[in-house]
């Protein structure tokens, strides 16, 4: 957890737990504190009850790509900027929080997407998502072709920079800023947007969750056959593809837990985040 104040605020929240009856463990790589050294630490994070991210968007999605196990809640307090996924800010931790704990909060759950990478017929990697799978080109800037299909039926190859696939959760991250649709979080769509698609053509699309995707990375007749593409989780984890790769994703099986305030709306978020009701 690298944010200003980190002592100062992980204490404060401490503090606000103190009254409950809950057990305070902390994470013994990011809350190395001296002054809380009396606190013990948690070796795993099936160890715990309820998992408490303070930060931004970005520390919640690292968390998510740490987990095995998704049965734990997360509450999310916003130390970040924008802080879609947050619950809370951390000048209302004294009032939430132990309310939250204390069982005065419900369980929202939000659906993740399964990727896997196969090439020359062997699995090389896997991972899954909250918000979405970027595949990308590198430093040059030259369209890269993505000859894509859903439930083996052809759909389209799409020549551009690049393509997101996104939940409804992260329609309001890198998808919105491509020019992609905003989605509620409960709606049952996965999205796929082209980023900088070279046919005018070439639109975001909205697909049932249940549905398979399969994207080869196509091998092009070009001097810059040393173009590089990525393919991103979350935008936490980057790894390199090759031509001829095969990206498999699908919906994933099981789904992250959030710890919300009762009555909590989406539309309430957009309104706060995107500025809307100014």
């Amino acid at each position: 957890m690298d944010i200003e104040d980190k002592e100062k605020i992980v204490t404060d929240v401490i503090n606000a737990i103190s009254n409950t009856e809950a057990n305070v463990l902390l994470d013994p790589e990011r809350c190395n504190i001296p002054s809380l050294s009396n606190h013990k630490q948690f070796k795993s994070l099936e160890e715990l009850d309820l998992i408490i991210v303070i930060g931004g968007d970005g520390s919640i999605l690292r968390t998510i790509q740490e987990m095995t196990n998704f049965d734990t809640p997360l509450l999310t307090i916003n130390r970040g900027t924008v802080g879609f996924l947050a619950e809370c800010d951390i000048d209302e931790i004294d009032k939430i929080v132990p309310n939250l704990i204390s069982d005065y909060g419900i369980i929202e759950e939000r659906r993740m997407l399964s990727c896997k990478v196969v090439r020359d017929k062997k699995e090389i990697l896997n991972g899954h998502v909250l918000n979405e799978v970027v595949i990308s080109q590198g430093a040059i800037a030259r369209l890269i072709e993505l000859k894509t299909s859903i439930n083996n039926n052809p759909l389209t190859t799409f020549r551009a920079d690049g393509l997101i696939i996104a939940t409804p959760t992260g329609s309001t991250a890198y998808n919105l800023a491509a020019g992609g649709p905003i989605v509620h979080p409960q709606a049952g769509e996965t999205i796929l947007t082209p980023i900088n698609a070279h046919a005018f053509s070439q639109k975001p699309l909205a697909i049932p969750s249940d549905e398979v995707i399969d994207i080869e990375i196509l091998p092009r007749e070009t001097k810059f056959e040393h173009i590089e593409v990525s393919l991103t989780f979350d935008g936490q984890v980057h790894n390199s593809l090759l031509r001829g790769d095969l990206v498999h994703i699908e919906k994933y099986p099981e789904k992250v837990k959030f710890l919300r305030k009762d009555g909590d709306s989406f539309y309430e978020t957009l309104r706060e985040k995107l500025g809307w009701g100014e």
